[in-house]
């Protein structure tokens, strides 16, 4: 028996990196998987990439910041078991870097859009009589991590916005978990590192993966797994947790 099979799980920022990973292995272990993202050309993708393995999977373009539109979408799906808020951006920079309009997109897209989907999701879950809910925090929710004021703001909040959700719905059947990786090695990693380190791409690349205390990178499909295991109902007994998955980076780098 497949971990998710009859399961309906929404995916935000599912087109690429770790949203990719988690809606590949959801599908595969029987979920009809339904991606939301700005990003339609990766979604595609990957939800084609799932409908040729034998999967099901469709494709909702929109910014989580809309709260509208995730409510329509909501509406659209119906029943919802898994909701999984991986949608996020990042920001390099201390407190004096940050400018305003840096500081509100940020928190506009990790928290708001996390607002969003819950709000749109969380009374679909109720009437269908519970589900699994999962955000994506970050090791920069548990330590300091130099230049990323805004996004350890953002992720600290997706930290505690999970324990609130988890106690107000232990009626309703509702579980609501958080993870917190450490440094993945996604397109996005790749990407940032030639924005912001320009020149010094190989070097970086290396000093980040060397910050974990296991020596490199986590894969997405790694992350996937414990996001599986969270949202499966072999996770029952599990509710307002996070879960680091740092290759020992909060606990063991001393």
């Amino acid at each position: 028996m497949s971990k998710l099979s009859g399961k309906v799980a929404v995916v935000t920022g599912g087109g690429s990196g770790i949203g990719e990973a988690i809606s590949k292995l959801f599908a595969a272990e029987g979920a009809v998987v339904h991606i939301v993202d700005l990003n339609v050309e990766g979604a595609n993708q990957v939800a084609e990439t799932i409908v040729a393995t034998g999967g099901q999977a469709k494709v909702h373009a929109a910014n989580v910041t809309d709260q509208q539109a995730i409510v329509q979408i909501a509406n659209e799906i119906g029943k919802i078991d898994v909701l999984v808020n991986n949608a996020g951006i990042a920001h390099v920079g201390n407190l004096e870097n940050c400018a305003a309009d840096d500081f509100d997109r940020v928190l506009n897209v990790n928290v708001k859009g996390a607002y969003n989907t819950l709000f749109a999701v969380v009374p679909r879950m109720k009437a269908n009589g519970g589900g699994a809910i999962l955000n994506l925090a970050s090791i920069a929710a548990w330590v300091g991590i130099a230049d990323r004021f805004a996004y350890s703001t953002s992720k600290g909040a997706i930290f505690a916005m999970t324990l609130s959700v988890a106690r107000d719905y232990l009626n309703d059947n509702i579980r609501c978990n958080s993870i917190s990786p450490a440094r993945v090695h996604t397109p996005f990693v790749d990407g940032f590192i030639a924005k912001n380190y320009p020149g010094k791409e190989s070097e970086m690349f290396k000093k980040l993966s060397q910050s974990q205390p296991i020596g490199r990178m986590a894969k997405p499909e790694e992350i996937a797994k414990l996001a599986l295991f969270l949202c499966s109902d072999d996770a029952g007994f599990i509710t307002g947790n996070d879960y680091p998955i740092d290759g020992g980076f909060i606990k063991l780098n001393n």
